[in-house]
């Protein structure tokens, strides 16, 4: 397989055969790198960690499939008993936003709504929970001006398996602090 630039790394993707997965691997620049994503291109001065970021893209897509909606309490309910410990950034009787442990952007903020209703999903959203999702809204304003990043966020619901998510309990990823990109998927 012939490579492309000398400027540029390939990334190629893993086909499965049956149950065993046959990782692919074109070598680039003198380094060898395989991943669970697509063919990718990244400039030479790409840094490893763009590489380790496509890697959680495709982790963060197993863990999608993964999930399952089962209504089951999820790690954001031990994270509201206060069972698991968060950086709260923003609490009140039914919003509580904290930051995430695997952040996206500089300023990457959770907002949930501590009493999920069947709530699981904005798919799963019902006329009673109007007045939650505007809350969760109003609370991610809120959250974007405490970090100083209310003149350019972006507000992100995943919603099933395809969308990405991958904890069933809503909830709102408030990304800033850095230059947002479109299209965003």
């Amino acid at each position: 397989m012939a490579v492309t630039s000398s400027s540029y790394m390939l990334l190629r993707n893993f086909s499965t055969v049956g149950r065993n997965r046959i990782a692919q691997s074109v070598r680039a620049n003198q380094r060898i790198f395989s991943t669970g994503e697509s063919i990718r291109v990244l400039p030479r001065f790409s840094s490893l960690t763009s590489i380790c970021s496509t890697r959680a893209s495709h982790n963060e897509e197993a863990a999608a499939k993964a999930a399952a909606d089962t209504g089951a309490p999820t790690i954001f309910d031990k994270i509201i008993a206060k069972e698991i410990p968060s950086d709260t950034v923003y609490e009140d009787d039914n919003v509580l936003a904290f930051r995430d442990i695997n952040p996206q952007a500089p300023v990457h903020v959770l907002v949930i709504p501590k009493f999920r209703d069947g709530l699981t999903s904005l798919g799963k959203a019902e006329p009673k929970h109007v007045e939650i999702l505007g809350q969760l809204l109003y609370v991610s304003k809120i959250v974007a001006e405490k970090e100083g990043i209310l003149d350019g966020f972006r507000v992100v619901i995943n919603n099933g398996a395809e969308g990405c998510q991958s904890v069933y309990h809503l909830h709102l990823h408030v990304l800033g602090g850095r230059q947002m990109k479109w299209p965003p998927g």
